[in-house]
Protein backbone atom coordinates (compact mmCIF):
# COMPACT_ATOMS: atom_id res chain seq x y z
CA UNK A 1 0.00 0.00 0.00
CA UNK A 2 1.43 3.50 -0.96
CA UNK A 3 2.46 5.80 2.35
CA UNK A 4 -0.44 7.54 4.36
CA UNK A 5 -0.96 11.18 3.08
CA UNK A 6 -2.64 13.02 6.01
CA UNK A 7 -4.69 15.85 5.62
CA UNK A 8 -3.01 18.48 8.23
CA UNK A 9 -0.51 16.69 10.03
CA UNK A 10 2.61 18.77 12.14
CA UNK A 11 5.28 20.12 9.96
CA UNK A 12 8.10 20.56 12.61
CA UNK A 13 11.63 22.68 11.19
CA UNK A 14 13.99 21.68 13.82
CA UNK A 15 14.51 24.84 15.38
CA UNK A 16 11.76 23.70 17.74
CA UNK A 17 13.90 21.34 19.37
CA UNK A 18 16.68 24.52 20.66
CA UNK A 19 14.00 25.71 22.94
CA UNK A 20 12.55 22.58 24.18
CA UNK A 21 16.13 21.56 25.40
CA UNK A 22 16.87 25.25 26.85
CA UNK A 23 13.78 24.51 28.97
CA UNK A 24 14.92 20.64 30.16
CA UNK A 25 18.67 22.30 30.68
CA UNK A 26 17.10 24.92 33.04
CA UNK A 27 14.33 22.42 34.71
CA UNK A 28 11.62 25.03 33.48
CA UNK A 29 9.77 22.08 32.42
CA UNK A 30 6.48 23.02 34.92
CA UNK A 31 3.72 25.18 33.63
CA UNK A 32 4.66 28.40 32.72
CA UNK A 33 8.13 29.71 32.45
CA UNK A 34 10.11 31.91 30.24
CA UNK A 35 9.52 30.59 26.77
CA UNK A 36 5.36 31.15 28.05
CA UNK A 37 6.63 34.89 28.02
CA UNK A 38 8.55 34.33 25.17
CA UNK A 39 5.51 33.37 23.25
CA UNK A 40 3.10 35.52 23.89
CA UNK A 41 5.70 38.41 22.77
CA UNK A 42 5.85 36.45 19.72
CA UNK A 43 2.22 36.19 19.24
CA UNK A 44 1.73 40.13 20.06
CA UNK A 45 4.24 40.82 17.39
CA UNK A 46 2.87 38.46 14.92
CA UNK A 47 -0.83 39.82 14.88
CA UNK A 48 -0.24 43.16 15.79
CA UNK A 49 -2.63 42.97 18.93
CA UNK A 50 -0.98 44.07 22.15
CA UNK A 51 -1.92 41.38 24.65
CA UNK A 52 -1.41 37.32 24.76
CA UNK A 53 -2.27 34.42 27.04
CA UNK A 54 -0.86 31.15 25.82
CA UNK A 55 -3.21 28.56 27.10
CA UNK A 56 -3.97 24.81 27.26
CA UNK A 57 -6.60 25.21 23.96
CA UNK A 58 -8.30 27.49 21.37
CA UNK A 59 -11.25 26.26 23.28
CA UNK A 60 -10.09 27.37 27.03
CA UNK A 61 -9.64 30.76 25.10
CA UNK A 62 -13.31 30.75 24.12
CA UNK A 63 -14.31 30.05 27.70
CA UNK A 64 -12.25 32.61 29.37
CA UNK A 65 -13.66 35.10 27.10
CA UNK A 66 -17.21 34.23 27.79
CA UNK A 67 -17.02 34.28 31.11
CA UNK A 68 -14.99 37.95 31.33
CA UNK A 69 -18.06 39.15 29.00
CA UNK A 70 -20.07 38.10 31.66
CA UNK A 71 -21.82 35.25 30.29
CA UNK A 72 -24.09 33.13 32.67
CA UNK A 73 -26.75 30.67 32.83
CA UNK A 74 -29.72 31.51 30.34
CA UNK A 75 -27.65 34.45 28.37
CA UNK A 76 -27.79 33.97 24.90
CA UNK A 77 -24.76 33.74 22.29
CA UNK A 78 -24.47 34.78 18.47
CA UNK A 79 -22.79 31.77 17.29
CA UNK A 80 -22.06 30.78 13.66
CA UNK A 81 -23.38 27.35 12.47
CA UNK A 82 -20.76 26.57 10.08
CA UNK A 83 -17.63 25.88 12.56
CA UNK A 84 -16.54 23.29 14.73
CA UNK A 85 -18.26 21.71 17.46
CA UNK A 86 -15.57 23.95 19.85
CA UNK A 87 -16.89 26.99 18.92
CA UNK A 88 -20.03 26.56 20.25
CA UNK A 89 -19.46 24.32 23.62
CA UNK A 90 -18.02 26.92 25.59
CA UNK A 91 -21.33 28.69 25.51
CA UNK A 92 -23.00 25.65 26.89
CA UNK A 93 -20.77 24.74 29.49
CA UNK A 94 -21.48 27.85 31.33
CA UNK A 95 -25.55 26.60 30.45
CA UNK A 96 -26.00 29.68 27.87
CA UNK A 97 -28.07 29.74 25.03
CA UNK A 98 -26.28 29.44 21.60
CA UNK A 99 -28.03 31.81 18.70
CA UNK A 100 -26.91 29.69 15.14
CA UNK A 101 -26.45 32.37 12.43
CA UNK A 102 -25.86 30.54 8.96
CA UNK A 103 -23.51 31.86 6.36
CA UNK A 104 -23.03 33.94 3.56
CA UNK A 105 -21.42 32.43 0.10
CA UNK A 106 -18.50 34.55 -0.37
CA UNK A 107 -16.83 33.36 2.67
CA UNK A 108 -18.58 30.39 3.95
CA UNK A 109 -18.46 32.62 7.11
CA UNK A 110 -21.26 34.49 9.25
CA UNK A 111 -23.73 35.80 7.01
CA UNK A 112 -24.00 40.08 8.13
CA UNK A 113 -27.84 40.55 7.04
CA UNK A 114 -28.87 37.28 9.12
CA UNK A 115 -26.70 38.16 12.05
CA UNK A 116 -28.64 41.99 11.81
CA UNK A 117 -31.84 39.87 11.86
CA UNK A 118 -31.38 37.60 14.49
CA UNK A 119 -29.97 40.25 16.74
CA UNK A 120 -33.13 42.59 15.97
CA UNK A 121 -35.20 39.51 16.52
CA UNK A 122 -33.78 38.75 20.03
CA UNK A 123 -34.10 41.94 21.59
CA UNK A 124 -37.35 41.82 20.53
CA UNK A 125 -38.22 39.20 22.65
CA UNK A 126 -36.19 40.80 25.88
CA UNK A 127 -32.97 38.66 24.73
CA UNK A 128 -30.45 40.78 23.67
CA UNK A 129 -27.25 38.52 23.20
CA UNK A 130 -24.31 38.89 25.37
CA UNK A 131 -21.69 38.34 22.63
CA UNK A 132 -21.05 37.27 18.84
CA UNK A 133 -18.46 34.84 17.92
CA UNK A 134 -18.03 34.55 14.13
CA UNK A 135 -15.16 32.58 12.77
CA UNK A 136 -12.73 32.63 10.08
CA UNK A 137 -13.29 29.06 8.80
CA UNK A 138 -10.06 27.31 7.03
CA UNK A 139 -8.54 30.31 7.14
CA UNK A 140 -10.87 32.24 5.32
CA UNK A 141 -11.74 35.63 6.84
CA UNK A 142 -15.24 36.17 7.88
CA UNK A 143 -16.62 39.55 6.60
CA UNK A 144 -15.09 41.19 9.44
CA UNK A 145 -15.70 44.70 9.25
CA UNK A 146 -19.55 44.41 8.17
CA UNK A 147 -20.03 42.18 11.11
CA UNK A 148 -18.10 44.49 13.54
CA UNK A 149 -20.32 47.56 12.14
CA UNK A 150 -23.65 45.59 13.35
CA UNK A 151 -22.05 44.94 16.59
CA UNK A 152 -21.45 48.29 17.16
CA UNK A 153 -24.69 49.35 16.16
CA UNK A 154 -26.09 47.33 19.11
CA UNK A 155 -23.35 47.07 21.39
CA UNK A 156 -22.42 43.74 21.32
CA UNK A 157 -18.52 42.23 21.82
CA UNK A 158 -17.09 40.30 19.23
CA UNK A 159 -15.43 37.48 19.78
CA UNK A 160 -13.22 36.29 16.94
CA UNK A 161 -12.59 32.67 16.42
CA UNK A 162 -9.42 32.70 14.51
CA UNK A 163 -8.14 29.20 15.70
CA UNK A 164 -8.16 28.15 12.09
CA UNK A 165 -6.53 31.97 10.74
CA UNK A 166 -3.50 32.54 11.74
CA UNK A 167 -1.67 34.73 9.14
CA UNK A 168 -4.87 35.85 7.36
CA UNK A 169 -5.89 39.34 7.27
CA UNK A 170 -8.42 41.43 5.39
CA UNK A 171 -7.04 45.24 3.81
CA UNK A 172 -4.03 44.27 5.77
CA UNK A 173 -5.32 43.91 9.18
CA UNK A 174 -4.46 40.57 11.02
CA UNK A 175 -7.24 38.16 11.62
CA UNK A 176 -7.45 37.93 15.23
CA UNK A 177 -7.02 41.71 15.60
CA UNK A 178 -10.62 43.22 14.70
CA UNK A 179 -12.41 41.80 17.86
CA UNK A 180 -12.62 43.06 21.65
CA UNK A 181 -11.11 39.29 21.70
CA UNK A 182 -9.72 36.85 19.36
CA UNK A 183 -8.84 32.87 20.16
CA UNK A 184 -6.14 31.44 18.37
CA UNK A 185 -5.20 27.15 18.40
CA UNK A 186 -2.16 25.32 18.09
CA UNK A 187 -4.00 21.97 17.84
CA UNK A 188 -1.84 19.09 16.01
CA UNK A 189 -3.24 19.81 12.65
CA UNK A 190 -3.26 23.59 12.30
CA UNK A 191 -0.94 26.13 10.57
CA UNK A 192 1.48 25.67 13.49
CA UNK A 193 1.21 23.61 16.69
CA UNK A 194 2.28 23.59 20.41
CA UNK A 195 1.12 20.03 20.41
CA UNK A 196 -2.05 21.45 22.18
CA UNK A 197 -2.59 24.70 22.75
CA UNK A 198 -4.10 28.20 22.40
CA UNK A 199 -3.97 31.64 23.21
CA UNK A 200 -6.54 34.30 23.93
CA UNK A 201 -5.57 38.19 22.53
CA UNK A 202 -6.41 41.51 22.85
CA UNK A 203 -6.00 44.99 22.61
CA UNK A 204 -7.49 45.40 26.40
CA UNK A 205 -4.83 44.03 28.85
CA UNK A 206 -7.39 43.97 31.58
CA UNK A 207 -8.98 40.72 29.95
CA UNK A 208 -5.50 39.30 29.04
CA UNK A 209 -4.27 39.86 32.89
CA UNK A 210 -7.76 38.13 34.17
CA UNK A 211 -7.34 35.28 31.70
CA UNK A 212 -3.64 34.47 33.24
CA UNK A 213 -5.39 35.00 36.84
CA UNK A 214 -8.36 32.57 35.59
CA UNK A 215 -6.50 30.61 33.68
CA UNK A 216 -3.89 29.65 37.16
CA UNK A 217 -6.32 28.41 39.43
CA UNK A 218 -7.87 32.12 40.48
CA UNK A 219 -5.21 32.08 43.23
CA UNK A 220 -5.68 35.33 45.07
CA UNK A 221 -2.22 37.21 46.08
CA UNK A 222 -1.60 35.62 49.27
CA UNK A 223 1.36 33.58 50.88
CA UNK A 224 -0.88 30.66 51.51
CA UNK A 225 -3.73 29.42 48.99
CA UNK A 226 -6.79 31.78 48.81
CA UNK A 227 -9.48 31.59 46.10
CA UNK A 228 -11.95 34.13 45.67
CA UNK A 229 -13.16 33.09 42.10
CA UNK A 230 -13.62 29.91 40.51
CA UNK A 231 -10.29 29.15 38.60
CA UNK A 232 -9.12 26.45 35.62
CA UNK A 233 -6.00 25.09 34.85
CA UNK A 234 -5.77 26.38 31.57
CA UNK A 235 -2.23 28.07 31.42
CA UNK A 236 0.38 26.39 28.61
CA UNK A 237 3.54 24.85 29.50
CA UNK A 238 7.21 26.02 29.14
CA UNK A 239 8.02 22.95 27.15
CA UNK A 240 4.82 23.60 24.78
CA UNK A 241 5.85 27.09 24.92
CA UNK A 242 9.00 26.06 23.70
CA UNK A 243 7.55 24.19 20.34
CA UNK A 244 5.51 27.24 19.53
CA UNK A 245 8.36 29.45 19.53
CA UNK A 246 10.20 27.59 17.21
CA UNK A 247 7.32 27.15 15.12
CA UNK A 248 6.66 31.08 14.78
CA UNK A 249 10.26 31.19 13.85
CA UNK A 250 8.85 29.76 10.34
CA UNK A 251 4.75 30.48 10.29
CA UNK A 252 5.61 32.94 7.29
CA UNK A 253 7.12 29.91 5.26
CA UNK A 254 4.62 27.64 6.53
CA UNK A 255 1.46 30.13 5.22
CA UNK A 256 3.15 30.60 1.90
CA UNK A 257 3.38 26.87 1.19
CA UNK A 258 -0.31 25.99 1.99
CA UNK A 259 -0.63 28.65 -0.61
CA UNK A 260 0.96 27.18 -2.93
CA UNK A 261 -0.63 23.86 -1.96
CA UNK A 262 -3.73 25.53 -3.29
CA UNK A 263 -2.04 26.66 -6.24
CA UNK A 264 -1.52 23.89 -7.14
CA UNK A 265 -5.04 22.22 -6.89
CA UNK A 266 -6.59 25.32 -8.58
CA UNK A 267 -4.13 25.02 -11.81
CA UNK A 268 -4.68 21.52 -12.30
CA UNK A 269 -8.02 19.83 -10.90
CA UNK A 270 -10.78 22.12 -12.49
CA UNK A 271 -9.49 21.64 -16.18
CA UNK A 272 -11.00 18.28 -15.86
CA UNK A 273 -13.92 18.47 -14.13
CA UNK A 274 -16.76 21.18 -12.54
CA UNK A 275 -14.87 21.41 -8.88
CA UNK A 276 -15.33 24.69 -7.22
CA UNK A 277 -12.72 26.34 -5.13
CA UNK A 278 -12.99 29.01 -2.22
CA UNK A 279 -11.72 32.23 -3.97
CA UNK A 280 -10.25 34.89 -1.99
CA UNK A 281 -12.33 38.58 -2.16
CA UNK A 282 -10.99 41.70 -2.58
CA UNK A 283 -8.43 42.72 -0.17
CA UNK A 284 -8.86 39.41 1.90
CA UNK A 285 -5.28 36.88 2.85
CA UNK A 286 -6.25 33.58 3.52
CA UNK A 287 -3.43 31.30 5.00
CA UNK A 288 -5.36 28.62 3.15
CA UNK A 289 -4.77 26.45 6.35
CA UNK A 290 -7.19 23.49 4.27
CA UNK A 291 -7.83 23.52 0.86
CA UNK A 292 -11.39 22.81 0.28
CA UNK A 293 -13.70 21.84 -2.63
CA UNK A 294 -17.11 21.71 -3.85
CA UNK A 295 -18.12 18.80 -6.03
CA UNK A 296 -22.06 19.39 -6.94
CA UNK A 297 -22.92 15.74 -8.57
CA UNK A 298 -25.86 17.61 -10.85
CA UNK A 299 -22.71 18.74 -12.55
CA UNK A 300 -20.51 16.03 -12.49
CA UNK A 301 -22.13 13.43 -14.17
CA UNK A 302 -23.46 12.03 -9.79
CA UNK A 303 -19.89 12.18 -8.45
CA UNK A 304 -20.32 13.63 -5.11
CA UNK A 305 -17.50 14.53 -2.40
CA UNK A 306 -18.27 11.48 -0.82
CA UNK A 307 -17.39 9.28 -3.95
CA UNK A 308 -14.49 11.68 -4.08
CA UNK A 309 -13.31 10.85 -0.48
CA UNK A 310 -14.13 7.15 -0.80
CA UNK A 311 -12.17 6.97 -4.04
CA UNK A 312 -9.12 8.70 -1.89
CA UNK A 313 -9.20 6.85 0.91
CA UNK A 314 -9.10 3.31 -0.68
CA UNK A 315 -5.70 4.91 -1.82
CA UNK A 316 -4.90 5.86 1.70
CA UNK A 317 -5.66 9.79 1.28
CA UNK A 318 -7.62 11.33 4.48
CA UNK A 319 -9.70 13.94 3.13
CA UNK A 320 -12.47 15.44 4.90
CA UNK A 321 -15.96 16.21 4.44
CA UNK A 322 -16.64 20.30 5.34
CA UNK A 323 -17.59 20.66 9.10
CA UNK A 324 -21.30 19.55 9.46
CA UNK A 325 -23.02 23.02 10.60
CA UNK A 326 -24.13 23.20 14.31
CA UNK A 327 -27.41 23.38 13.77
CA UNK A 328 -27.59 20.31 12.22
CA UNK A 329 -26.11 18.37 15.37
CA UNK A 330 -28.28 16.37 17.55
CA UNK A 331 -26.84 18.29 20.29
CA UNK A 332 -27.39 21.36 19.16
CA UNK A 333 -30.33 20.51 16.98
CA UNK A 334 -33.00 22.41 19.67
CA UNK A 335 -31.19 25.78 19.69
CA UNK A 336 -32.68 29.23 17.75
CA UNK A 337 -31.09 29.01 14.39
CA UNK A 338 -31.36 31.58 11.30
CA UNK A 339 -30.52 29.37 8.50
CA UNK A 340 -30.14 30.38 5.03
CA UNK A 341 -29.19 27.22 3.39
CA UNK A 342 -25.98 27.86 2.89
CA UNK A 343 -23.90 25.97 5.14
CA UNK A 344 -26.24 22.55 4.68
CA UNK A 345 -25.13 22.69 0.93
CA UNK A 346 -21.74 23.72 1.44
CA UNK A 347 -21.77 20.56 3.72
CA UNK A 348 -23.41 18.12 1.38
CA UNK A 349 -21.06 19.26 -1.45
CA UNK A 350 -17.40 19.85 0.30
CA UNK A 351 -14.51 18.34 0.94
CA UNK A 352 -11.34 20.07 2.39
CA UNK A 353 -8.47 17.70 0.95
CA UNK A 354 -4.87 17.05 1.99
CA UNK A 355 -3.38 20.34 2.69
CA UNK A 356 0.05 20.16 4.62
CA UNK A 357 2.81 22.41 4.36
CA UNK A 358 4.87 18.85 4.24
CA UNK A 359 3.05 17.72 1.50
CA UNK A 360 5.64 16.94 -1.68
CA UNK A 361 5.37 17.01 -5.07
CA UNK A 362 4.55 12.83 -5.35
CA UNK A 363 1.63 13.55 -2.37
CA UNK A 364 0.24 16.00 -4.37
CA UNK A 365 0.54 14.48 -7.89
CA UNK A 366 -1.18 11.14 -6.36
CA UNK A 367 -3.93 13.43 -4.80
CA UNK A 368 -4.85 15.14 -8.22
CA UNK A 369 -3.93 12.16 -10.52
CA UNK A 370 -6.60 10.03 -8.19
CA UNK A 371 -9.63 12.65 -8.28
CA UNK A 372 -8.57 13.08 -12.71
CA UNK A 373 -9.37 9.29 -12.59
CA UNK A 374 -13.07 9.93 -11.54
CA UNK A 375 -13.72 12.51 -13.93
Amino acid sequence: MNPKIWLSSPHMSGGEFNFVREAFDTNWIAPLGPHVNGFEHDLEAFTGVKYAAALSSGTAALHLALIMLGVQAGDEVICQSFTFSATANPIVYLGAIPVFVDSEAETWNMCPDLLEQAIKERIAKGRKPKAIIPVHLYGMPAKIERILEIARQYEIPVIEDAAEALGSSVNGKNAGSFGLMAVLSFNGNKIITTSGGGALISDEEKFIDQARFLATQARDPAPHYQHSQIGYNYRMSNVCAGIGRGQMQVLGNRVAQRRKVYETYLQFLPEFSHIEFLQEPQGYFSNRWLTTILADPQKNNGITRETIRLNLEKENIESRPLWKPMHLQPVFQNYPNYINGVSEKLFNNGLCLPSGSNLTKDDLDRVIVNIKKLF
